[in-house]
C-alpha cells in the first residue's frame, strides 16, 4: 500500500464498558471464591484496555500491525482496536515555522541575510509517517534549500543605473516572491504529504559587510534622483516664467538678461539654503 487509508475502529465507549465490568468481575469471583485463576479475568481486560485509541481534534492516529500499515484514525473520539497495533500520532493541525537567517548571495552575487516564515500542515499521514524519516525536520531542511534556491533566482534590488534591470526583485516584488517560494516549497514537501498553507519572506537584509557601503549606494540614489526632479522643475518653472513675462509683455528682455535671470532663478530654485534677496536701485549694468 503506497497512500492513506481512512479507517474508524470499533466504538470506544461500549469497549470501555467491557473492559470494566470484565475487571471489576475478576476481581470480585477471585475474592469470592479465594480462587485465583480468575486473575486471568482481569489480566485480560488489562490487555484489552492496550487496544484503546484516543483521537484528539485535529488529529490522527497511524496504526501498524507488526510492520504492516492497517490504516489512519482521522475522526476524532474513543475507540478500540487489536491491542497489539502499534499506533503513532500524526498531527493534523497547522503548524508555524520561522527558519534561521542564511547567508546566500542573490543573482548579482550580493550576500543577503534571509529567512522565511512557512504555515504549513499534513494532509497525507501515510506519506509523512513513512516516505521520509522525520517530515518535521524535512521540513526545516527543505525550507532552508527552497529559500538558498530563490534568493540565487532574483537580485536583492533594481540596480538599472548598472545596467541590471529586472522585473522582480527580493525587496520590492514581495508577492511575486512569496508565490515563487511557496510553488517551490509545495514541490519539494508533496513527497511527505505536506501542504503549504503560507510562506513569505521573514527577514531580508545585506549582509553586514556590504551593509554600510549599499545604505551609501541607496542614499545616493536618493540624492541623485532628487536632485534630478528638482532641476527638472526649475527649468519648467523659468520656461514658464520667461514665457509669462514674454507673453504680458512686463519688461523687454535682450538674451543678455535673460540668460542673467535663468541663472538667478535656477540658483534660487535649486539651491540647498534659502537665497538672500539683495535690492538693485540703480540699473542692471550698475
Amino acid at each position: 500500500m503506497k497512500a492513506e487509508k481512512i479507517i474508524k475502529p470499533a466504538n470506544g465507549y461500549l469497549m470501555f464498558f467491557i473492559v470494566l465490568i470484565l475487571f471489576i468481575s475478576g476481581i470480585t469471583l477471585t475474592i469470592k471464591t479465594e480462587n485465583p485463576a480468575f486473575l486471568l479475568i482481569s489480566l485480560l481486560a488489562f490487555i484489552l484496555a492496550l487496544g484503546f485509541i484516543l483521537v484528539n481534534p485535529n488529529s490522527s492516529k497511524v496504526l501498524l500491525f507488526f510492520g504492516k500499515y492497517v490504516g489512519t484514525v482521522k475522526q476524532n473520539g474513543l475507540y478500540w482496536a487489536n491491542p497489539l497495533y502499534k499506533k503513532k500520532t500524526i498531527s493534523l493541525r497547522a503548524s508555524n515555522f520561522d527558519s534561521e537567517r542564511l547567508k546566500v548571495n542573490d543573482k548579482l552575487g550580493n550576500p543577503v541575510m534571509i529567512s522565511t516564515i512557512l504555515v504549513w500542515r499534513v494532509t497525507e499521514t501515510y506519506k509523512a509517517a513513512f516516505d521520509v524519516d522525520n517530515y518535521e525536520n524535512f521540513v526545516r531542511v527543505q525550507t532552508d534549500a527552497a529559500v538558498r534556491k530563490l534568493a540565487s533566482m532574483y537580485p536583492y534590488d533594481n540596480f538599472a543605473d548598472e545596467g541590471h534591470e529586472e522585473d522582480i526583485t527580493l525587496r520590492s516584488s514581495v508577492n511575486e516572491v512569496s508565490e515563487a517560494l511557496e510553488k517551490e516549497l509545495e514541490e519539494r514537501l508533496a513527497i511527505a504529504g505536506i501542504e503549504v498553507l503560507e510562506a513569505r519572506i521573514g527577514y531580508l537584509a545585506y549582509a553586514q559587510e556590504i551593509a554600510s557601503a549599499m545604505l551609501k549606494r541607496q542614499q545616493a540614489t536618493a540624492i541623485v534622483a532628487a536632485r534630478h526632479k528638482i532641476v527638472q522643475g526649475a527649468v519648467d518653472m523659468v520656461e514658464m516664467a520667461l514665457e509669462e513675462l514674454n507673453k504680458k509683455e512686463i519688461v523687454d528682455l535682450d538674451e543678455e538678461r535673460k540668460a542673467a535671470m535663468v541663472s538667478n532663478l535656477l540658483v534660487i530654485l535649486c539651491g540647498d539654503k534659502e537665497a538672500a534677496p539683495v535690492v538693485n536701485a540703480g540699473t542692471l549694468n550698475h
